[in-house]
């Protein structure tokens, strides 16, 4: 009897507290999740002017990603990306690519290393990004846009990589010595009807040496061809669905299906135009009308997308700073305009993640931004409001593993994936 009394007290508190207990609110369970899983956002553009030791990612700026901005929202891990514009296919060109690259590598050593290595570290594998990451630091990775800077010499290949770049295209807009663009869709013709025979060393190179092949940007024969020639999975960093959002830059079912076959992984993007096209367009068409009043006012030439990105980063960032100005001093106008032409949001991005998960399933999906280079939907407008991600797969159902494996499980998979493959290449022969 002694043994039973306190049992049934036991048991009967246990039951008590669970009556009494308060149910877990969508919003508690999200922010649960949120904090349990690695984040991992695999494309977020930078100016080196924002890594200098008087300005900065330690501190709060303009930009969409910051390290206040990343506590904030809870964004554990930006894949930093060494940019280069498509230029001239000649050896001025290729010498003003390699120096804004070399800029941009040494301006992400320079955060991880002399700036901020306290609160934040360079991660080059995923045993690296997990560490920082439970250490409690924010994880730096590195992502090439665009091969061009390489030039002719497929031996800079190991020189990215011994500089942490762990995954790379071989295409931006316009085509590469590597490889055809996307934009030969609409704007003809192709260079290499796909890739080039300098492409497929390089993809032998990346192979050898452990960096991601990257899908986004390149042609439909560009990718096909590439996902034959890889001996390891394939990523595509930031492109969305093309059934879902027609845009060139955008997959269709077809190579979604090969990228699946080949084990890689899709990282959907949060860049309104690619996520709904129509919907982007007609609250642009709203919300120009005002801005073009608002710029005419103020002695201000608006720019197209295409238009800005051709201008040089100095030029590109007075122009986004003097439009941010106009917008601020049009807010009430374009507030009204966006009542009946509402922005592309977060739901209408994870509409993308439902569509890839039933075509590809849930371990070839991912998460990208594409911040400070032209991304951002309502309610993920920066690094602060990430949250509101998760907060959105939670309300379809997601469970935590499955959120997990969006979030940065599944491109850390291919990342080791990808190790391993070049770690057996170098036991069988040398470069």
């Amino acid at each position: 009897m002694k043994t039973v009394q306190p049992l049934f007290w036991v048991v009967a508190s246990l039951l008590l507290l669970a009556c009494n207990s308060e149910p877990e609110t969508l919003e508690e369970k999200a922010r649960r999740i949120h904090n349990s899983v690695m984040t991992l956002d695999t494309h977020d553009d930078i100016n080196v002017a924002n890594f200098t030791l008087e300005k900065n990612y330690s501190q709060r700026l303009d930009t969409q990603v910051d390290l206040p901005k990343m506590e904030e929202g809870g964004l554990d891990v930006a894949w930093f990306i060494v940019y280069t514009g498509q230029g001239s296919l000649d050896e001025e060109g290729y010498t003003k690519a390699a120096a804004n690259a070399q800029a941009k590598f040494e301006a992400i050593h320079r955060l991880t290393r002399e700036i901020a290595p306290d609160q934040i570290g360079l991660a080059t594998t995923s045993t690296e990004a997990r560490a920082l990451w439970q250490a409690g630091k924010k994880v730096a990775m590195i992502g090439v846009e665009n091969a061009y800077p390489l030039g002719l010499d497929t031996a800079n290949v190991k020189k990215f990589y011994d500089l942490g770049a762990r995954y790379m295209s071989l295409a931006h807009n316009g085509h590469s010595q590597f490889s055809d663009s996307n934009t030969g869709e609409y704007e003809p013709p192709y260079l290499h009807d796909g890739i080039s025979d300098l492409g497929r060393q390089v993809i032998e190179k990346m192979n050898y040496y452990g960096i991601m092949v990257d899908l986004s940007h390149p042609s439909k024969a560009a990718i096909e061809q590439t996902i034959a020639h890889s001996k390891a999975p394939v990523i595509a960093s930031h492109s969305s669905a093309r059934a879902v959002s027609d845009h060139a830059r955008n997959l269709d079912d077809e190579q979604l299906k090969w990228i699946k076959a080949n084990g890689g992984v899709v990282q959907a993007v949060a860049l309104a135009l690619y996520v709904n096209k129509e919907k982007h367009e007609k609250y642009q068409a709203a919300q120009q009308v005002i801005l073009e009043e608002a710029a005419q006012a103020g002695g201000i030439t608006l720019l197209d997308r295409r238009a800005v990105w051709s201008l040089n980063t100095d030029d590109r960032t007075a122009y986004l700073q003097a439009l941010d100005s106009l917008k601020t001093q049009a807010a009430s106008a374009l507030a009204e305009a966006a009542q009946n032409h509402p922005p592309v949001d977060v739901a209408d991005f994870v509409d993308h993640i439902d569509y890839m998960v039933q075509k590809m399933g849930i371990d070839h999906v991912g998460i990208s931004s594409d911040f400070d280079g032209g991304g951002g939907v309502e309610g993920w407008r920066d690094a602060s409001e990430t949250l509101n991600v998760t907060m959105e797969l939670v309300k379809r159902g997601y469970t935590e593993e499955e959120i997990g494996k969006i979030w940065s499980g599944n491109l850390l998979r291919v990342l080791d994936e990808v190790a391993a493959t070049a770690q057996a290449l170098q036991g069988k022969l040398a470069l």
